[in-house]
């Protein structure tokens, strides 16, 4: 699957297989998610893949649009230990932001289904992924991406609208 039909076809999956993803593919997904781009080249993105039940249960269970299963879990976190410094330091959320989608599109590309479940901004749900896969203090848990092989299907989006888009 090229790059533009990934990104095209692309769509939220909510159920997925029991099925585990093999390590190559894990890793081939850790190279695309830090591949994203990143504010003058800090990377203060932290990449965790969770494969373990017990968390994977844990994480179900942190937030009202994180209850699914799935065989893996990725969550993307901005470690503000190597942000910009001064008021550029949030430029990290758009770094991670830009690590979830590059994750969504090669999960597609690989045959993958993913779902992008929001934790950044939800204080309680931050608590409870920090708490779960114990980050220290410096570490901000931004987004939870389930993945797996996919148990369901959908058409994708008619995407593009020209109500949204200007050329100037």
């Amino acid at each position: 699957m090229d790059a533009i039909e990934a990104i095209m076809s692309r769509r939220s999956i909510r159920k997925f297989k029991d099925t585990e993803v093999p390590r190559d593919i894990i890793e081939t997904l850790a190279a695309a998610a830090d591949s994203a781009p990143s504010a003058c080249n800090k990377r203060p993105v932290d990449i965790y893949f969770v494969t373990d039940k017990v968390k994977l249960a844990a994480l179900s269970k942190s937030g009202f649009f994180t209850k699914m299963s799935s065989p893996l879990a990725v969550v993307i976190a901005g470690n503000t230990s190597r942000t910009l410094p001064r008021s550029f330091g949030e430029y990290w959320i758009q770094d991670a932001a830009a690590a979830t989608e590059n994750l969504l599109i090669a999960a597609n590309a690989l045959g993958l289904g993913a779902c992008w479940c929001g934790v950044y901004l939800q204080k309680k749900v931050m608590d409870r992924v920090a708490e779960i896969l114990d980050f220290d203090s410096k570490t901000i848990p931004f987004s939870l991406v389930r993945i797996g092989y996919p148990d369901e299907q959908h058409e994708p989006h008619e995407g593009y609208s020209e109500k949204r888009v200007r050329f100037i």
